[in-house]
């Protein structure tokens, strides 16, 4: 008898026997059988990934770069399906997810080491979303590099849907980390890059955090950890919009230059434009680089960017757009991607 034919007779016999159990021993034979269907699945997963890993030794760091006009598509398309899944939900956060776009398609589509294949391959590098809200965004990056259906999209926060308002490590393929509750996404990726250089991995971290939530305390401690620990395989990128759900950053509460602070902490820190593809790429090929302290890209952003009126205010920081809005969108969107 093959393998796969022992485990269907045992299945068989396993069945024939929970149905000769009363209602309480059911229930426990019923916890029995799931705890065996987990531990064999986590076990054919395992076997997987080890075969994929040991195909797939690094050597060195990606020495080929997306072509730029390549990754701005990427980035467009990313921003057409946050509108289309914030339209379908009637509820999101467009304006920060549209700020951090042209991050999402350099950091998927050229410079992280990952496999939609195989998402706890544990060579993989690491991605944190600092600031969970921006999720649509986040699941259009992960969705359009191969790590579930596109068509998930348009059941963003929808009951029964694993893409709620936030993201969960538990329930999204790719998700590396649960995130929502501000401040803490930076700690949780020091963790990561700490148990890397533990284990003498080559994976490397990757961190989003908001302007608006470095006012956080957390963020400074795990600012402080990380240059103490010398994490110089972590990066975090800043989306420096200068706007959060009440306003201008500087006037709720002022917590710039945020490079400067980076920098008094120990920081390698970088200022770039941050809806500059080649720009971006240059700087997370230079932290890739950089030895003896973890690195910092401070990227100035817009809110809203790429859909007009959405951009640069605060009001779209948590609304969703009525059908003409969503229209005017994907009309503007989709023009860039044919200009």
């Amino acid at each position: 008898m093959t393998q796969k034919g022992k485990k269907k007779d045992s299945t068989n016999k396993l069945n024939v026997v929970f149905s000769r159990l009363d209602e309480k021993n059911q229930d426990f034979a019923l916890t029995v059988l799931q705890t065996l269907k987990f531990t064999q699945e986590k076990q054919a997963q395992e076997t997987n990934l080890h075969k994929i890993s040991s195909k797939r030794k690094t050597k060195g760091r990606k020495s080929v770069e997306t072509n730029v006009q390549q990754l701005e598509t990427h980035a467009r398309e990313i921003r057409l399906k946050v509108m289309e899944s914030i339209y379908c939900a009637q509820s999101g956060h467009p304006g920060g997810s549209l700020s951090i776009c042209d991050m999402l398609a350099v950091l998927y589509f050229d410079q992280m080491n990952v496999n939609p294949q195989a998402p706890l391959w544990e060579e993989r590098d690491r991605f944190v979303l600092s600031k969970g809200h921006a999720a649509p965004a986040y699941y259009a990056a992960l969705a359009l590099r191969g790590y579930f259906p596109v068509a998930e999209l348009q059941n963003l926060r929808k009951i029964d849907s694993f893409l709620q308002g936030h993201p969960c490590m538990k329930k999204v393929p790719g998700v590396d980390m649960s995130t929502g509750s501000l401040g803490q996404g930076l700690s949780a990726a020091n963790g990561m890059a700490i148990m890397g250089k533990m284990d003498c991995k080559e994976y490397r971290v990757y961190c989003i955090c908001g302007d608006g939530e470095m006012q956080e305390g957390q963020i400074w401690e795990a600012v402080m950890t990380a240059a103490h620990y010398k994490l110089d395989n972590l990066t975090l990128l800043v989306d420096n919009n200068g706007l959060q759900i009440d306003g201008e950053v500087s006037a709720v509460m002022n917590n710039m230059p945020i490079a400067e602070k980076l920098r008094s902490f120990g920081w390698n820190v970088l200022e770039i434009r941050g809806h500059d593809i080649a720009q971006i790429q240059c700087a997370l090929k230079a932290a890739q680089q950089f030895s003896g302290a973890p690195t910092a890209i401070v990227c100035a952003t817009i809110k809203g960017k790429g859909v007009s009126y959405m951009e640069n205010q605060a009001g779209w920081h948590g609304a969703a757009p009525n059908q003409e809005q969503y229209e005017q969108a994907v009309r503007e969107l989709s023009e860039e991607v044919t200009a």
